[in-house]
């Protein structure tokens, strides 16, 4: 009865504990609190340990910024040293392996035996025991296997060739960063020029119509007249605050590409713009230096070895295998003549029926390298239309520039005309107002022209795949960055982009 309320009391422990168990699975939604704190804690780290911005910030400066705050450009600089960190881990997995072990044993009872003869069935020993109830054994072994080796060593010579798809990874994020923040930067730059003008006409234009309206309620001028005035005020406001708004997005998107918090104030450097470069390169050769350099198909290549040596692993445990174990060990059974002892072994197998797999490995092989070929090939077909496209589209840019600062020229005169011939009349006032807005409208079609061309060619060098910074910085602060990044984009454009002998093309060395 005892035994059995003991057998009771225990299955009821035993079920509390695997209920509570069960209970603490149920999914437990996060609280507002936590909530709040993961919040805080994020916020803290996208902008924690920048670099105070103390000076109008120049081209290079904002991708120096850009780059080192980035945070997909730090993913991709995280992944790098993982996959690094991993092929470690792998290339330690050749080592022999050599296990220590130490354990106690026992038992309630002694453990032992009888011998019968084999003929006549009867007991010739009686019940004895060579082994104490309770007893320590260690062990020390080494033991090594050529089929695991292999394994590991393909699988470390494919975690090299992730170490260079990520490195490849974190080249293209570089570049596809320094050409959002190109994009941005004329663009921020012809917004900190224009946004102070066209307030000021705003506010101009604002107070004509108020005093047309004024006007329009005294009857001092025909309905009609005063009407279509109001319409020409209302079309330049339109127009004004249109082109408004898309300077301001310039500069929130530049501050955001630059990881600047919120709030913060920025201003550019506001130099000279630089003379647009003239590329003289040949097509083909511009198509041969981006089938060199592109991060895309280096990856794609990679990535084929990478399939291989899964296809080479798979081969590998086709054959036979060999084993090697050495250990020595111990057993405190005082029963024992010797509690110590060295054991070796050596063993050599092999599954025959997985031979039936290598016809099927072959095939899958052949399909895999063809897979990976045709997917790097049409990679390169749009690579090369990337190049032909950037190219043409850079010419069209730069042709675009010229017309828009030719008709920036003209606004410019007729507005002197204007002003010029000002008179006190509301209609004079209207024509001055419409030049002041036209050439507004000309200046900012001839900065977003230039902002434009700025990005075509941006996108040609990054159709070529040539790099951003160079492979060793000694400082990572925005200075060094900045001087760096200048230095190899002057490097790569004049030693790949532009020809050696350029004319026409002033201190091209100092063009961003």
């Amino acid at each position: 009865m005892r035994k059995n309320a003991t057998r009771l009391l225990s299955t009821a422990i035993a079920s509390a504990l695997l209920l509570s168990a069960c209970s603490s699975t149920d999914p437990k939604p996060s609280t507002e609190e936590e909530n709040r704190q993961r919040i805080l804690a994020d916020q803290t780290r996208m902008y924690s340990g920048q670099e105070p911005v103390t000076a109008p910030i120049t081209f290079y400066e904002a991708a120096a910024r850009a780059l080192k705050y980035n945070l997909d450009y730090r993913l991709k600089l995280m992944e790098s040293a993982l996959a690094s960190d991993l092929r470690d881990v792998s290339s330690h997995e050749m080592l022999p392996r050599l296990v220590a072990s130490a354990g106690y044993a026992g038992r309630n009872n002694d453990s032992g035996g009888t011998s019968i003869g084999i003929e006549d069935r009867q007991v010739s020993l009686r019940p004895s025991t060579s082994e104490e109830r309770y007893r320590e054994v260690y062990g020390l072994g080494l033991s090594w296997s050529l089929l695991d080796f292999g394994v590991a060593y393909y699988r470390t010579q494919q975690k090299s060739d992730q170490i260079l798809m990520a490195e490849e990874r974190r080249r293209k994020v570089a570049q596809n960063v320094l050409q959002d923040v190109r994009n941005a930067y004329w663009r921020a730059l012809g917004a900190q020029r224009l946004l102070p003008e066209v307030d000021k006409l705003l506010m101009r234009t604002n107070t004509a119509l108020t005093s047309a309206r004024e006007a329009e309620i005294r009857g001092l001028l025909p309905r009609q007249e005063i009407l279509a005035y109001q319409r020409a005020l209302l079309d330049s406001i339109y127009l004004l605050t249109v082109r408004r708004q898309d300077l301001e997005f310039a500069q929130a998107e530049l501050s955001a590409l630059m990881s600047l918090p919120p709030g913060s104030k920025m201003v550019l450097a506001d130099m000279a713009d630089p003379p647009l470069p003239e590329v003289r390169q040949s097509m083909a050769r511009l198509e041969q230096l981006s089938l060199e350099n592109r991060p895309e198909i280096m990856e794609e290549w990679y990535r084929k070895r990478v399939n291989q040596k899964d296809l080479e692993i798979a081969k590998a445990q086709l054959w036979p295998n060999v084993s090697v174990d050495f250990g020595y060990k111990y057993d405190s059974n005082k029963y024992l003549y010797n509690n110590d002892w060295t054991s070796t072994g050596l063993q050599v197998s092999m599954n025959l029926l997985r031979l039936l797999q290598l016809p099927s490995l072959n095939r899958a092989e052949k399909s895999q390298n063809e897979t990976d070929d045709t997917r790097r090939v049409a990679l390169s077909m749009a690579i090369l239309t990337q190049v032909r496209v950037g190219t043409l589209r850079y010419q069209l840019a730069r042709q675009e520039v010229q017309f828009a600062e030719d008709s920036l020229r003209v606004d410019r005169s007729l507005l002197d005309y204007a002003q010029a011939a000002k008179t006190g009349a509301l209609g004079s006032e209207l024509e001055v107002i419409r030049s002041e807005g036209r050439y507004l409208l000309s200046r900012y079609q001839r900065e977003a022209a230039f902002s434009s061309a700025q990005a075509a060619w941006g996108r040609m060098y990054n159709s070529v795949g040539l790099d951003v910074l160079p492979k060793e910085i000694q400082q990572h602060d925005i200075k060094t960055l900045a001087r760096e990044i200048q230095r190899t984009l002057n490097e790569q454009e004049q030693q790949r982009l532009l020809a050696a002998t350029s004319q026409g093309t002033p201190n091209a060395q100092n063009r961003p």
